[in-house]
């Protein structure tokens, strides 16, 4: 327990004194968030800087051929895939493909966690979108996007990547559950708040990050934080108010009723966003 402590110590000592080393974006999805807030950029020459990565330009062309995107017609290159998708989605969508090459390391047991960590987080991804997309269909309101829901979903518990970081870096005393369970619960918001922060994401990215634990944190409207919490929820987290959030989202409006998450057309509109990042 005195090692678990002191670790514990060490991170929120870095995190106070702005000393933790917190992750960088891809360098190909700083590219394309560069390139996309340049008012002069053209569907052209943002193909060219996807091209540079040869795997996101693959995912691309497929997440451009999938449901997600309602079309038929298959496209087979990165530019006829940008025009499809479009400028204003790409920023979005191109971090969101980018990030698993966060979730890595040579730890077994850091390893183990990263893994377990994207696996959920991909699920929770799914769900949220999910959930977007029946609220969408029952109020028609298209104040929310699906790029924006799925990289809100895919940054909601990014802090935990410092922490695995750290502990990696002091493996023989730190890469253990019984401390990094309790490191993750208590610091992944706090940190994941200043990654955000570091990489000049919009706000309404960094309230996610922020706040997705704290039921105590709510928005007047139906916001993407609402539908994180949804879609964690369906995901096995919250336990404990699981019915909270449930009945928290029929109030509000988020959806009509619970039937809608437990329909064939919720599965299927669920399965077909975890076919993405596969």
């Amino acid at each position: 327990m005195a090692a678990e402590n002191a670790l514990l110590t060490i991170l929120i000592e870095k995190i106070n004194n702005d000393t933790l080393v917190l992750p960088t974006l891809p360098a190909v999805a700083l590219k394309v968030r560069r390139a996309a807030d340049n008012p002069d950029i053209n569907l052209s020459a943002m193909a060219d800087v996807i091209s540079q990565d040869p795997s996101l330009s693959a995912r691309m062309v497929k997440i451009s051929n999938s449901v997600y995107l309602g079309r038929s017609v298959k496209v087979t290159s990165i530019q006829q895939a940008v025009t499809r998708i479009g400028l204003r989605q790409i920023k979005n969508i191109a971090t969101a493909l980018a990030m698993e090459q966060l979730f890595v390391s040579k730890n077994e047991t850091v390893k183990a966690y990263m893994s377990r960590v994207w696996a959920d987080t991909i699920e929770i991804v799914a769900s949220s979108m999910a959930v977007l997309q029946i609220h969408t269909k029952q109020t028609k309101s298209r104040a929310l996007n699906l790029d924006s829901m799925m990289l809100a979903a895919l940054v909601h518990n990014i802090g935990v990547l410092p922490i695995l970081t750290e502990a990696e870096r002091h493996e023989d005393v730190f890469a253990n559950p019984t401390f990094l369970d309790v490191a993750l619960e208590k610091l992944a918001g706090k940190i994941g708040t200043s990654i955000m922060t570091e990489w000049g994401f919009e706000p309404v990215f960094v309230d996610v990050t922020q706040n997705w634990k704290d039921l105590s944190v709510t928005t007047d409207t139906v916001s993407y934080l609402d539908l994180v919490r949804v879609g964690s929820a369906l995901c096995g987290k919250f336990d404990n108010h699981k019915e909270e959030i449930f009945e928290a989202a029929v109030e509000k409006g988020l959806i009509d009723d619970l039937s809608a998450l437990l329909s064939d057309e919720f599965n299927e509109i669920r399965n077909n966003a975890k076919q993405i990042f596969l």
